[in-house]
């Protein structure tokens, strides 16, 4: 054997044993050898390393230190949506959900899987021959940021696995910060006179996304695998709890706590027990996830909207503390609408440090007799944001002061008006610089006119600037304008401008919503899409006419002639529509004729290059089709993208027709 060969191999050797030492010590919990042995190791490694690069591959365990820093995060195509689960807060929600799913089912025989919702950022990790390759967060459910770079430093996930996995596949787990590296690492922090982190999921979340692996590398943080995304070639187990077994084999670190119950009387008796233990466990967990076990029922049972029917979060009780109530602020929202909220002085709630709280309405403070000065109770419930429950009527001084609705608007000095009927005072000003902000930011968002890159900082970076008064003006940016913002270079100023010109092709439904016509949520803007056939249209419309609509109230009716009848809403349009932004139907569909997918079902797998998935999806349904999330009998066609998941293999399985994103564009397309 030559020299070559003899260090090739003792390289493979000692990866081979760090790999092991790795697995026994940050995954299984187990070391077996000192630190000093693995730091020894470690160090022959790497100076073996140092003197053959030709030998140096991406999975060899010193390569964890990460590449070098990336000037912005990727976007990743999920193959398989990565969907949000519903909430319970009560028992009451947990055996409403079993009685449906055993209804849909058609029995009570249902086996659970249960296991803590950690509080972390939830990941999607990705495996080709054997290999880690990409790594993403969940995003928005279709589309994460890539941060592969970042997640190799974590020592807990593996960067190869055994033979015994299919070729391709991906795993979702859960990346989050112990309380303990949580705590040491805020000491190491203050000890520099850095800031602290507040939570330890903020600082996984932070640490996960940042552009410098090797600040990444610094920061100890952990994970929880939950599940297979997909998986090609491979029909596997047919539960969850088989394919938990499943994946701690290939080498991936499962949640230890992870229980399978046969009943809701023993699914709610778990529940009580980790409520009572949660405080003395190493990470931070916000409630219960409870998932239908068996993969058979799980496909019976599919999703609504962008939540799977098979699966819960059971939310822990909400955390209280106590803190003083420094003042009562205002905000302005986007119909004038004045949004009293608390400024505390900083408490820490379960664990998080909360300064601000909500507080819905004159009338609500007055009920709960909150009063700036007071000591008050601060709940926080998941994600919900912190609220004051009440006073410590007992700990007054009598010095606390009843709080009074300001007779003018804070921001623009116009008085204020109290709608009958009405909680809420407004500011009726149209021009008040805090409303056209707001309305800015709901125009750009992603359930109106997704301008992706265009989030609440640019827009008011953008107000603030001068260079967008109005919705109307965002098509009127340019790029040598945008460029004359800080931190803004051509290229950013180029994807801006693109992601605004995309825009100008979203349904009617989304820009009737996006104008923010006050009542007019989304549902409101598809049923006055579908009931006319362009924004000229409605604008028409009298009160009677919108009156004859189904669901539409008094309230709704007389708040669209007002906003149609106000001269600067006007303007607006005329910019909109001058720019070529959609203000009309399709053709076909304003006859109600020719919905040429009406009755057909449709599931997406793997990206697409003409449109991205939610552009595809109201496209469908503009022409009488729906969009399901899970692959089951009732789908016509499964459309298959770039990089197809395990849904185009089941949906082979199940006999469904598979079909390609040409033969997609020929349906909704065609003459």
């Amino acid at each position: 054997m030559g020299d070559s060969a003899r260090v090739r191999e003792r390289i493979e050797s000692l990866r081979q044993s760090l790999n092991y030492h790795n697995h026994r010590y940050y995954v299984l919990d187990a070391p077996e050898i000192s630190d000093e042995e693995y730091d020894r190791l470690f160090a022959a490694l790497k100076e073996l390393e140092l003197q053959h690069p030709e030998f140096v591959t991406p999975e060899s365990p010193t390569q964890r230190v990460g590449a070098a820093p990336s000037q912005a995060l990727d976007t990743v195509e999920h193959p398989v949506p990565l969907l949000s689960l519903a909430n319970a807060f009560k028992p009451e929600d947990i055996k409403a959900w079993w009685q449906r799913t055993s209804e849909l089912l058609g029995t009570t025989d249902i086996a659970t899987v249960c296991e803590p919702k950690v509080d972390g950022l939830a990941v999607a990790l990705t495996y080709e021959d054997r290999l880690f390759v990409r790594g993403a967060t969940r995003g928005d459910g279709f589309r994460g940021e890539d941060i592969t770079q970042n997640l190799r430093t974590i020592r807990s996930i593996p960067l190869s696995i055994s033979e015994n996995a299919p070729r391709r596949f991906e795993v979702r787990g859960e990346v989050f910060m112990p309380r303990e590296g949580f705590r040491r690492m805020n000491e190491r922090r203050a000890a520099q006179g850095l800031p602290l982190f507040a939570n330890p999921r903020n600082a996984a979340a932070g640490s996960v996304r940042q552009l410098d692996p090797s600040v990444t590398a610094q920061r100890p943080l952990d994970i929880y695998v939950y599940g297979l995304g997909w998986a090609e070639g491979a029909s596997g187990p047919s539960a969850h709890w088989e394919i938990m077994d499943w994946l701690r084999t290939l080498g991936f670190k499962t949640n230890p706590l992870i229980t399978r119950t046969a009943s809701l009387q023993e699914t709610l008796a778990l529940y009580e027990g980790w409520v009572e233990q949660r405080s003395r466990w190493a990470f931070e967990a916000d409630g219960m996830v409870i998932k239908v076990d068996s993969l058979q029922m799980q496909e019976e049972l599919g999703s609504v909207g962008r939540e799977p029917r098979w699966a819960i979060a059971y939310k822990f009780p909400a955390m209280q503390g106590t803190t003083k109530l420094k003042d009562i602020g205002i905000n302005v929202g986007r119909t004038g609408s004045l949004n009293p909220y608390a400024i505390l002085e900083p408490v820490r709630v379960g664990g998080v440090v909360i300064s601000h709280a909500a507080l819905h309405n004159e009338e609500d403070i007055h009920r709960k007799d909150i009063r700036i000065g007071d000591t008050v109770i601060v709940q926080r419930a998941g994600d919900v944001i912190p609220e004051i429950v009440g006073p410590v009527a007992s700990l007054r001084t009598g010095e606390e002061q009843v709080f009074r609705m300001s007779s003018h608007c804070p921001v623009c000095g116009h008085t204020v008006v109290k709608p009958q009927g009405e909680a809420l005072h407004r500011c009726p000003n149209a021009a008040c610089p805090a409303q056209a902000l707001e309305r800015i930011i709901h125009f750009t968002s992603r359930e109106a006119m997704d301008i992706d890159g265009v989030g609440e900082k640019l827009c008011e970076t953008l107000f603030t600037a001068g260079l967008v008064r109005d919705v109307g003006d965002l098509y009127q940016l340019t790029s040598k304008g945008l460029q004359r913002l800080e931190r803004m270079g051509e290229k950013s100023a180029s994807n801006v401008l693109a992601s605004i010109e995309r825009s100008k092709t979203r349904p009617l439904g989304r820009v009737i919503f996006g104008l923010g016509i006050p009542h007019v949520g989304q549902e409101y803007a598809e049923l006055l899409a579908q009931r006319f056939e362009g924004i000229d249209e409605l604008a028409a419309a009298d009160r009677d006419e919108l009156l004859s609509l189904p669901s539409i109230g008094p309230k709704i009716a007389e708040s669209i002639v007002a906003y149609f009848s106000d001269a600067r809403n006007r303007e607006t349009l005329r910019k909109l529509r001058e720019a070529g932004v959609t203000f009309r139907r399709q053709a076909e569909n304003s006859q109600g004729q020719n919905l040429r997918l009406e009755g057909l079902t449709f599931v997406f797998t793997g990206r697409m290059e003409r449109y991205t998935r939610p552009q595809a999806e109201d496209l469908i349904t503009r022409l009488g089709g729906k969009v399901a999330q899970d692959v089951s009998r009732r789908v016509s066609y499964v459309v298959t993208g770039e990089e197809p998941g395990s849904k185009a293999a089941r949906a082979r399985a199940m006999g469904i027709r598979l079909i390609d994103e040409a033969e997609f564009l020929s349906l909704i397309e065609e003459d």
